[in-house]
C-alpha cells in the first residue's frame, strides 16, 4: 500500500483510536429529495464539527458543500437506478476517476448486489473502481446493498462483505445484524456499518455499540443522524459510542442532555 493510500485511509479512519464516524448524505442519488435532505448544506452545516468524514454525490458536493471545508469526503461513484424503477440497485459506475480526483475525494464509495439478478454487473463495475483506486491510491468502500428479498442475516452480510474484500475493497459498508462478529471475522478488511432506515434513538445507539463491540470500526449513518428529532445531539452521542467507548445508555443520555431533556 502506498504513501498517497495510506494517507487517505487516515484521514477517513482515525489513527487515534482506528474508528470513525462517517456522515451518508447521499441518499438523493436514488430517492430523491430525502426527509432531511431537501436542503443538503443546511442540514449538514452543524454536523460537520463532529463527523470524520462525509460521503455525498458529486452533484451535492459541488452545489452546496463549501470547498474550503477541511474534511475528507468517500464519493458515490455508483448509481443508475431509482427507488421507482423496476431494477433497483442494479448500479453501475456514475463518477470518473479523474472526476474524483478533481474532486479531491479520499474515498470511492460504490454498492454491489450480491445474491440478485444483477450481481455480475454490479461486481464487475466494482473491481473497475476497485482497480482505478488502486492506480491513484484512493480506498474504496464497498456498500454491500441488499435487495428487497435479501435476508440481512450474518450468512447472507458475511458472504457478501467477503466477496467484497476479496475483489479490492480496502474498507466495507454493510449492516448489523445477529451474530455481526461472524461477519466481521470473515472480512479481512475493516467494516463499518449503513445506519439504514429512521429507527427510534436509543435503538441507533444501541446498534452502533453492539456493532462496535462485535468488531465494527464505525458507522456510516445518516438518516439517523439527520431525521433524528436533534441531530447534532444525535451525532455527538454516535460519536461518543465510536470514540469514547460510551455505553448505549451513556450515549442515550449524552443525547437527551444535549436535547436538553429532562433526565
Amino acid at each position: 500500500m502506498d504513501w498517497g493510500m495510506k494517507n487517505r485511509l487516515s484521514r477517513i479512519i482515525r489513527p487515534q483510536d482506528g474508528h470513525t464516524v462517517m456522515l451518508a448524505i447521499d441518499h438523493g442519488y436514488f430517492l430523491g429529495p430525502t426527509t432531511g435532505l431537501e436542503n443538503p448544506w443546511k442540514t449538514i452545516e452543524p454536523l460537520v464539527p463532529y463527523a470524520d468524514c462525509l460521503m455525498p454525490t458529486r452533484g451535492v458536493l459541488r452545489s452546496c458543500i463549501p470547498p474550503e471545508l477541511d474534511i475528507p469526503i468517500v464519493l458515490r461513484v455508483s448509481g443508475g437506478t431509482s427507488i421507482v424503477g423496476p431494477e433497483l440497485l442494479h448500479e453501475g459506475i456514475t463518477v470518473s476517476i479523474d472526476d474524483a480526483i478533481r474532486l479531491n475525494a479520499s474515498g470511492l464509495a460504490f454498492s454491489i448486489l450480491v445474491g440478485a439478478e444483477y450481481e455480475r454487473d454490479t461486481l464487475l463495475a466494482f473491481s473497475e473502481i476497485c482497480d482505478m483506486g488502486e492506480e491513484y491510491g484512493i480506498p474504496v468502500l464497498a456498500v454491500t446493498a441488499v435487495g428487497r428479498e435479501m435476508v440481512r442475516d450474518a450468512k447472507y452480510l458475511g458472504l457478501a462483505s467477503r466477496i467484497a474484500a476479496e475483489i479490492g475493497a480496502h474498507m466495507v459498508k454493510t449492516y448489523y445484524c445477529e451474530g455481526f462478529e461472524k461477519v466481521v471475522e470473515g472480512c479481512p478488511v475493516p467494516v463499518v456499518i449503513a445506519g439504514g432506515k429512521k429507527i427510534p434513538e436509543r435503538d441507533a445507539l444501541q446498534m452502533a455499540h453492539a456493532a462496535l463491540q462485535a468488531g465494527a470500526i464505525g458507522v456510516d449513518m445518516g438518516r439517523n443522524i439527520f431525521q433524528s428529532e436533534n441531530p447534532v445531539a444525535m451525532i455527538k452521542a454516535v460519536r461518543a459510542v465510536v470514540h469514547e467507548n460510551a455505553t448505549a445508555e451513556e450515549a442515550y443520555e449524552l443525547f437527551k442532555t444535549e436535547s436538553g431533556q429532562q433526565r
